[in-house]
């Protein structure tokens, strides 16, 4: 049996993506020139880029390929994410580790994958640019240079994003702290543009006259996020108070049901979201809080069987002083023993294989306990084995 690869700072990356705070299935319009681009530049017919958690690769943007997820160990991009160079298969069908999956024996029976960690300036992978293909190709030294820079870029476009965000959600201390975050954010912005000449300037070196019209995408993108940090700089603070940071019970729902619905139905999974009515559009902030369930909720389909059901209910506990977020992840799994509850709760628990042989990583559920015990909320698990787990996430929220 084949396992999965693990880099050895695996428990270091997974925070350090968490703390991009991401919602995967909304990314696309800031990377889709980039993904047209390195495939132009490539010469294939398809390319992705991809963010890797603990138990599932996204795909945030594609080009030449309709896919937005598959199960992390199914994935060829886990073993991009294990050293800082390329990763490149000449041909899928030949090798045991990638000949027996779906995206080999059936459409679009792929052959050929190049790739590259995306890696942070912290020096940890959090995923990969990859390219493919159903024929095989030959990427020569010059292509992969400008792959690089593309996949540079897409850091760099992360990164400035994280910052803008983080800009939205200190709009209302003061006025000179808005001030202040939004100058830090133009350094790496304009680092953007600057990436984008650099690619432009080689390409005419080359004579790759195709990637020069896309060149200009990159550079008007990176003048769109000038922009909006002048807009943030200009706008009045009441406005942006519904910024894109606010979550309400709704919102909330909306999203996990669009990320994890294709998870249930590939293994026959009854999911539900349910929400307390009364309290479901007072906002609260969004922070870590689709990190946090949905690792619970991956957790949770990787040990339920076909035909179960995972539940999750959204409540909003009124206080005087501050707001609790209450949230329930209900599976009808194997269940937990209590020396398995024990090690969750303390941090130290070993990964295990799910219900239909999938490995696993060992650490999703480890950074749900990090990331609750950095937002000072409290975790619970009630469970029977043989008859399912419970788990319960109490988070305090100030309402926006």
């Amino acid at each position: 049996m084949l396992y999965p690869p693990i880099p050895k700072n695996e428990m270091e990356r997974l925070v350090g993506l968490s703390e991009f705070d991401l919602d995967y299935s909304n990314l696309e319009d800031n990377f889709k020139d980039l993904t047209k681009l390195a495939a132009k530049v490539a010469g294939t017919d398809i390319s992705l880029i991809n963010l890797l958690d603990s138990y599932t690769q996204w795909t945030i943007s594609s080009h030449g390929l309709g896919i937005t997820q598959m199960p992390r160990d199914e994935s060829v991009c886990q073993y991009t994410i294990m050293n800082d160079g390329g990763f490149e298969v000449q041909d899928l069908s030949k090798d045991e580790r990638f000949k027996d999956r779906f995206y080999v024996q059936d459409d679009p029976k792929l052959r050929y994958y190049f790739g590259l960690p995306l890696k942070t300036n912290d020096g940890i992978n959090i995923g990969a640019l990859c390219v493919l293909d159903n024929t095989a190709k030959t990427i020569n030294p010059e292509k992969i240079e400008l792959l690089k820079i593309i996949s540079d870029e897409i850091v760099n476009r992360l990164t400035a994003l994280k910052v803008i965000e983080s800009l939205k959600s200190k709009l209302t201390e003061a006025t000179q702290v808005q001030k202040k975050v939004a100058h830090d954010i133009r350094g790496p912005i304009g680092g953007i543009i600057g990436l984008a000449q650099i690619i432009k300037d080689q390409g005419d070196d080359n004579k790759l006259d195709e990637v020069l019209e896309f060149i200009n995408l990159i550079q008007k993108s990176g003048s769109s996020l000038l922009e909006l940090a002048d807009e943030i700089l200009s706008t009045d603070i009441k406005v942006l108070k519904g910024n894109s940071d606010d979550f309400n019970l709704l919102i909330f729902k909306d999203k996990l049901e669009k990320l994890y619905t294709p998870q249930a139905k590939t293994k026959n999974i009854n999911f539900q979201v349910h929400v307390n009515t009364s309290v479901e559009k007072i906002l609260f902030s969004k922070n870590k809080l689709l990190q946090i369930t949905g690792n619970l909720i991956s957790n949770a389909m990787k040990f339920t069987p076909q035909n179960g059901s995972i539940i999750v209910d959204l409540d909003i506990i009124k206080n005087v002083d501050e707001n609790k977020l209450n949230i329930l992840v209900k599976d009808s799994g194997v269940g937990l023993n209590q020396h398995s509850i024990d090690a969750i709760l303390s941090g130290t628990a070993k990964s295990t294989d799910g219900t239909q042989g999938e490995n696993g990583y060992g650490f999703g559920l480890a950074l749900v306990k990090h990331l609750v015990d950095s937002l000072n909320g409290h975790m619970n698990i009630h469970s029977v084995i043989d008859e399912g787990s419970t788990f319960e996430i109490n988070l305090p929220r100030k309402a926006n």
